[in-house]
Parts: C-alpha cells; sequence; structure tokens
C-alpha cells in the first residue's frame, strides 16, 4: 500500500498492491497498521457504508460538524467515479480549493479525506457501487453539505448533461452560507 500526495497534501490517494494472474486479482483493501503509517495519524473506522448508484448521479457536497466530524476513506468495487473532497477549514491555506480523483473498479483506488473536507462524486458508469469507511457515526443532527455547482469553489465535473441529484442536494447552500470548521 503507498499513499500518494494531492494538491491538498491532507487529502491522500491510497493505492494497494495488486497480484494479478490469470485466476483474477488479490489485493488487502484495508490494513489498519499499513493504514496509519500512510496517512501518518490514528484512524478508528466506526461504520462501514455501501452506496449504488446509475451513470450520472452526483451525490455530495456532504460532511458532518463537530463532535461527529467524519473522516472517509472511500473506494468503488464495480464502475468508475469522479471523487471530490473540498477543504472547508476555515483555518487552511488551501480553504475552498477542492481535489479530484478518478477511482474505479480498475484501478483499485482509494481516497482518504480527513475531518473538515466536504465530500462528494459523479458515478461515469453505468453501474456503480461505493463503499466507505468513516471514523464516527451518521448524526443528522450535525448532517451539513454544500452545493455541487457552488461558483465560488467551482469544481470541474466535466459534466456533459446535468445530473442526477437527489432532493436533498439539489437544495444545499453555497459555502458562503454554510458552517465550516474553525
Amino acid at each position: 500500500m503507498k499513499a500518494i500526495d494531492t494538491a491538498i497534501p491532507d487529502v491522500k490517494i491510497i493505492e494497494p498492491t495488486v497480484f494479478s494472474d490469470g485466476r483474477g486479482f488479490f489485493f488487502e483493501s484495508f490494513s489498519k497498521a499499513k493504514f496509519e503509517t500512510a496517512i501518518g495519524r490514528s484512524a478508528d473506522f466506526v461504520q462501514d457504508n455501501h452506496s449504488r448508484s446509475g451513470r450520472g448521479v452526483l451525490r455530495g457536497l456532504h460532511y458532518q460538524m463537530p463532535p461527529h466530524a467524519q473522516a472517509k476513506l472511500v473506494r468503488v468495487v464495480v464502475g468508475e467515479v469522479y471523487d471530490v473532497a473540498v477543504d472547508i477549514r476555515n483555518s487552511s491555506p488551501t480553504f475552498g480549493q477542492w481535489v479530484g480523483v478518478l477511482l474505479s473498479d480498475e484501478n483499485k483506488r482509494q481516497l482518504w479525506i480527513p475531518e473538515g473536507f466536504a465530500h462528494g462524486f459523479l458515478t461515469l458508469s453505468d453501474h456503480v457501487e461505493f463503499l466507505y469507511k468513516t471514523t464516527n457515526y451518521y448524526a443528522p443532527e450535525s448532517d451539513r453539505g454544500i452545493r455541487w455547482n457552488d461558483p465560488r469553489i467551482a469544481i470541474d465535473w466535466s459534466l456533459t448533461e446535468h445530473p442526477t441529484l437527489s432532493d436533498k442536494d439539489q437544495r444545499l447552500p453555497s459555502i458562503a452560507d454554510v458552517q465550516t470548521f474553525e
């Protein structure tokens, strides 16, 4: 397993060592000791989530406020997504900046998204199964989000048509109108 830095140093691409042969492949998708060495900190995951979506679905940008803030380790087991993390830490030199990474069942990459980041993804294949580990339980009272197309953030989703959004995600506010991290 190796960690690859992104444009925002706290967000890391995690690339597993994959063993392939004529039968298929094998890789260790998670090892607490190796993962913590790769990211340089402790991470205690308490919840695993699994979503399934069709092509053109955009989920996000979501986060939870303290005391229920969540770090996430995300990956795709079927299909391909464009995965995005937005820095919402007011004191950060990268506040309001974003990184985007292609995650797929082919590249087997994962993305580490620490607390203090909003997260979202756009599905690029007909079927996507997306898994993520979180360091805190879902807490509705701490649930927040930012509009996927906020011009202040200006994420390049490379869309050719309008994505499919949940009712909740269609109503999310801009980054200027949300509570962010100190």
